[in-house]
């Protein structure tokens, strides 16, 4: 029976080509985007889990309180935690620190890159982390002073195909953790696995920075802040036991109460909680969004629940022409169960057709997604077993849905009636079609709408006046080079005589880079000198007019006044509301503290948007303070540019022949925050294409169907008068009428989903109404091209074909 039921589902699908073929693409599109979804899923919630102790391996988040109580979380944070955890806890087994991220100018013979991806790191990296040794011994290859340990790629891009071992590499000055010097290469492991949550080409010996700032892992390096700090606990580690002895310990290391009980604190985080849940500042890598695998996994549901839709929606609109059918084979004895069972074999081996076609529409754009999710996705993620199972079970899933409805209704069906002729839809059925169609498109709407949105945020993320100049703006990384800083006048003087440069900074920060916090005590509005720690921004005189920030109170920095390059500071407004002055001309004058310097405040700049539109404006000090720069921030004409940049490179390899000439523009180191956004908006966008398409395909069958249906209809009312407009008009309202319910349904549903994504960015837009009339206005019009061609070939078919049997 199996093999001629078997048979039978094969003629069928031969027999009706049309919608085999519509039934077919919908659901292996469908079952596509669900396994590419997976893929994706899986990958996110994959980071780290390649170290072998991964459920052991914790990090420490550092909280730091102000004077009003409010307490910061970061990553990054103190030295001398690590020696005290090893010291104190025996279920503290090993003990790993490295710092923030560093930049390094490595040479070799006359090979020179600037390395970006750094980090100094303890020996005890090895026993740690699970990264794969390709060369050298792991126990000491971060034990001496300069020590280099490279990846296999940037072993190669020095080395070529020799042994690095024991080889050298000059480096230059470390960003003031490490003096320059020759290293030696003592290991090459393999390139870091895309999914941690941090990588790195090199890792340089953290005794080197001992050896050049031992003061800062001391005892009063309580305060500095550069550090990592990671370890492995014992397999009976109890983390709840732990966090109960941490006011003691703080107490043991840190003396005074004000450190202890108002100050400084910190809590433990498993390492397989850093990239998807962790939410303090500082990380020393990217970090992912659980909101949004939410929200694609939701995304693979619609598209397989539209894809069923389609399925049982074509099947149930067929079945008067299985009907007699159907009355034959119960005449003859077949039983409910035995018709059920050939339906469902029929449906199944559709499904089976579908799942093989949605392997190959994945192994053909699984590269896509890389691109569209900036992810490393390869084929080895098809190998992975746990996909599979997925896939196969969400295959079977997929079928037995869509197939028992069907099947249950053709089962079901009267054979005395069916035999008689007297057996129609049924009104319960027409019901569950329209409704099965008003899903499909709600769902659909919802997403268009969805897809609207996010690029309205993405576009006003690029548009948003952030209160500087970004456009035409070069920015010439050097390092932090000790000679350039040593005659930064000279040489942005040379740079600022070229035709197209309008004028020249330094600083050690630009916006969309890394800066530092300050602690800093300034007179607040009670009279008390209160320290907070806002970002700091290390600047140069022309700082401020070059990138266009506006003084609300006081003045800029000055040549006219000497004193500005050790007692003058200049804030923003966000900073003096810190302290207390919703005015920022009653902070002027006010006597400040900072780094070793004392005076007045000068000056308040206009809020800018120094950070991503994520986060709001927080306070920010802006110090006069060149010789700490590692930017040039040149300002160019937008004429012949490609000609300016080309000569202020020649300026650049005659002033400083030692450093390559590295520049990016402004406006692209700020945007590259967004990247994740970016990602997020081409696969949102994607998906929601492919479900409108699926849905639309559905629509086609159904229109075609009822067409076939209403041939007689069609024919009586032309040979009664009807124009082809008629015909179009009474075979389409039918389904405009099921959108329009499709979208009253989802526009609530989508602005409250897209409301609770917006929330993410402290500067968002506002839904508005015409971003749901647009999407409903979207879908009717799909659809009216889905269904206008079948339409009118209706419309236009000859009446006396239609009649001539009657």
């Amino acid at each position: 029976m199996i093999q001629n039921y078997i048979k039978i589902a094969w003629r069928n699908i031969l027999k009706t080509k049309g919608y085999s073929t519509i039934n077919i693409i919908g659901l292996a599109i469908g079952l596509a985007c669900s396994l590419l979804i997976v893929i994706y899923v899986k990958n996110e919630l994959s980071y780290d889990k390649y170290h072998l102790n991964k459920d052991r391996i914790y990090r420490i988040v550092h909280g730091y309180k102000d004077v009003s109580s409010t307490e910061q979380h970061q990553i990054w944070g103190n030295a001398p935690i690590g020696d005290a955890l090893q010291a104190d806890f025996p279920e503290v087994e090993k003990v790993v620190q490295f710092s923030g991220q560093t930049s390094i100018l490595l040479k070799q013979g006359d090979k020179r890159f600037q390395e970006e991806n750094v980090f100094f790191m303890d020996s005890t990296a090895f026993d740690v982390f699970s990264w794969q040794i390709l060369a050298g011994d792991p126990h000491k290859a971060l034990k001496n002073p300069y020590s280099v340990v490279l990846t296999e790629s940037t072993a190669k891009k020095y080395f070529g195909d020799q042994n690095p071992i024991g080889k050298t590499l000059e480096g230059g000055l470390a960003a003031g953790r490490a003096d320059a010097g020759l290293y030696t290469v003592t290991a090459v492991i393999a390139d870091v696995p895309a999914n941690s949550h941090f990588t790195f080409d090199a890792l340089l010996s953290m005794s080197t920075f001992r050896k050049a700032r031992p003061e800062v892992f001391g005892k009063e390096g309580w305060d500095y802040v550069d550090f990592y700090t990671y370890f492995l606990a014992s397999k009976d580690f109890d983390i709840s036991k732990f966090d109960q002895k941490i006011p003691d310990f703080l107490k043991r290391h840190i003396p005074t109460a004000e450190n202890t009980s108002s100050r400084y604190n910190f809590h433990l985080e498993p390492m397989l909680q850093a990239y998807m849940h962790s939410s303090a500042d500082r990380q020393p890598g990217s970090t992912g969004s659980y909101q949004n695998l939410y929200i694609f996994t939701i995304i693979g549901a619609f598209i397989l629940l539209i894809a069923c839709v389609n399925f049982m929606n074509l099947a149930t609109s067929r079945s008067m022409e299985r009907a007699k059918e159907v009355g034959v084979r119960k005449t003859i004895g077949a039983s409910k169960s035995n018709l059920i069972l050939q339906f469902m074999s029929e449906s199944l081996l559709l499904v089976f057709i579908s799942s093989i076609l949605a392997i190959g529409l994945v192994i053909a754009f699984l590269p896509f997604l890389g691109a569209f999710s900036g992810k490393h996705l390869n084929y080895s993620s098809l190998q992975d077993g746990t996909t599979w199972t997925i896939f196969i079970l969400t295959t079977l899933f997929t079928g037995l849905l869509a197939a028992s409805y069907p099947a249950l209704v053709l089962a079901n069906f009267k054979p005395i009636k069916i035999l008689k002729g007297s057996y129609s839809n049924s009104k319960r059925g027409t019901l569950l079609r329209r409704g099965l169609v008003v899903l499909q498109f709600c769902l659909s709407i919802a997403l268009i709408a969805g897809t609207v949105i996010v690029f309205s945020q993405m576009n006003q993320l690029q548009q948003q006046d952030l209160g500087f100049n970004k456009e035409q703006r070069l920015v010439i990384d050097y390092n932090f080079d000790e000679k350039v800083n040593q005659n930064l006048e000279a040489i942005k003087s040379t740079l600022a005589k070229d035709k197209d440069v309008l004028s020249v900074t330094a600083s050690r920060t630009v916006p969309g880079t890394f800066f530092p916090n300050a602690g800093t005590e300034i007179m607040s509005a009670n009279g008390t000198m209160a320290p907070f720690a806002p970002f700091l921004y290390e600047v140069d005189i022309d700082f401020i007019p070059n990138i266009g920030l506006k003084m609300v109170a006081g003045r800029a920095y000055s040549r006219d006044f000497p004193a500005d390059t050790l007692h003058s500071l200049v804030i923003n407004e966000s900073a003096a509301k810190l302290w207390g002055y919703t005015d920022p001309k009653d902070i002027i004058g006010k006597q400040f503290r900072q780094w070793g310097r004392e005076g007045t405040v000068i000056g308040v700049v206009k809020d800018f948007n120094y950070l991503s539109l994520h986060r709001k404006i927080e306070p920010l000090a802006l110090r006069l303070d060149p010789g700490s720069s590692r930017y040039l921030t040149v300002n160019i004409q937008h004429v012949n540019q490609p000609a300016t940049i080309a000569r202020i490179g020649k300026i650049w390899n005659e002033l400083v022949p030692s450093r390559p000439f590295l520049y990016s523009f402004l406006d692209d180191n700020f945007n590259r925050q967004y990247e994740a956004d970016f990602n997020f908006r081409g696969l949102f966008s994607a998906f929601s294409g492919l479900a409108l398409f699926i849905a639309c395909l559905g629509l086609l069958g159904l229109v075609t169907y009822t067409a076939q249906q209403r041939t007689k209809e069609i024919g009586v009312r032309k040979v009664l008068g009807a124009s082809i407009y008629n015909l179009v008009v009474m075979l389409s309202s039918d389904f405009i009428k099921l959108l329009v319910i499709a979208l009253l349904i989802a526009t609530p549903l989508s602005w409250v989903a897209m409301n609770k994504w917006l929330n993410n960015f402290a500067y968002h837009i506002e839904p508005q109404w015409w971003m749901f009339a647009f999407a409903g206005f979207t879908a009717v019009v799909i659809a009216l091209i889905t269904v206008s061609f079948q339409t009118l070939k209706a419309a236009r078919a000859n009446p006396v074909d239609s009649l001539r049997d009657e």
